[in-house]
């Protein structure tokens, strides 16, 4: 795939465009020779661009892109070069606000553009939002890893009776606190807890039980999480966090690691839940390989 065919690629794909959050080129699921690096997002009046190491090609890319962008509906553009550790992103046309957000599903969650690393939404995780959203009326809902509380915007506008939101992040938790103001959520009901999940079963217990449960840690986090040691851990306690009809969404995003990891785990240290499905993945994050894509299973206890 050459140049101008990404540029052909971006001018077909931006032409269903609107204020919500689209992929338009998904480099990072190996269907581009070549441009597994390159992913690039349409954020209302936004052209957000990462490039994840560094190509020969790049100047050419960024030329192109430049002139898209003014050629365009875009006002700005923004390029996260993400194997520079520390370095800012570039706005290379227009301006970006501070208030920057993203819209799914015309649910608003803030981004951070100008980082070098994640912007504090991930857009693949569409479909389980929406299943949360779908099903967690009048429930007590405990998202573990909560991050800046996406899943927990879901739940409150799904109608959920209580969410508790864990993350050892304070900053991302503080986010989510804007997100849910952002929102015009009523913040009864919504917890906002600091733990290292690991170490606060006995704490979580004393708040459950819980109608719904998700699981949805980093793959690997130095000195926090690592999935193929510590997920065994969060298994091996869901159980007595659960209502006798728990539903549990339990993600995975290692392509290392197959759905039978889980899978298997559950049937093992969980076995009062029973494995119901694999929720899709968005289509414009396609795989060449789906298997070792994102992983959100569905258990029911």
């Amino acid at each position: 795939m050459t140049i101008e065919d990404i540029h052909k690629h971006l001018k077909e794909t931006s032409k269903s465009v609107t204020q919500e959050f689209k992929r338009l080129f998904h480099g990072r699921g190996g269907l581009y020779e070549g441009w597994r690096h390159l992913t690039i997002d349409s954020i209302d009046s936004i052209l957000s661009v990462a490039l994840y190491f560094q190509e020969p090609l790049e100047d050419e890319l960024i030329e192109m892109l430049v002139a898209f962008t003014k050629s365009s509906d875009y006002e700005t553009l923004v390029v996260q070069r993400r194997y520079i550790k520390g370095t800012a992103s570039e706005v290379l046309v227009g301006t970006l606000s501070e208030d920057t957000y993203a819209l799914e599903n015309s649910i608003k969650i803030k981004v951070n553009l100008l980082s070098n690393r994640n912007s504090g939404y991930f857009p693949d995780m569409k479909i389980g939002r929406e299943f949360v959203q779908k099903n967690a009326k009048d429930k007590r809902v405990l998202n573990l890893f909560s991050y800046t509380c996406a899943f927990s915007l879901a739940a409150k506008i799904g109608g959920a009776y209580e969410v508790v939101n864990v993350d050892m992040s304070k900053g991302a938790l503080k986010t989510g606190m804007q997100n849910h103001s952002l929102n015009e959520l009523d913040p009864r009901g919504i917890s906002f807890l600091p733990y290292n999940i690991l170490k606060s079963f006995t704490k979580l217990k004393r708040k459950g039980p819980y109608d719904m449960i998700i699981i949805d840690p980093p793959s690997f986090q130095r000195g926090s999480f690592e999935a193929t040691k510590d997920y065994e851990k969060l298994i091996k306690r869901v159980e007595e966090l659960a209502s006798e009809e728990c539903l549990l969404l339990a993600c995975l995003n290692s392509p290392q690691l197959q759905s039978d990891f889980i899978i298997d785990m559950i049937q093992e240290f969980a076995p009062s839940f029973s494995y119901e499905k694999r929720l899709e993945n968005v289509a414009e994050f396609a795989s060449v390989d789906e298997s070792r894509s994102l992983k959100n299973l569905v258990f029911k206890k």
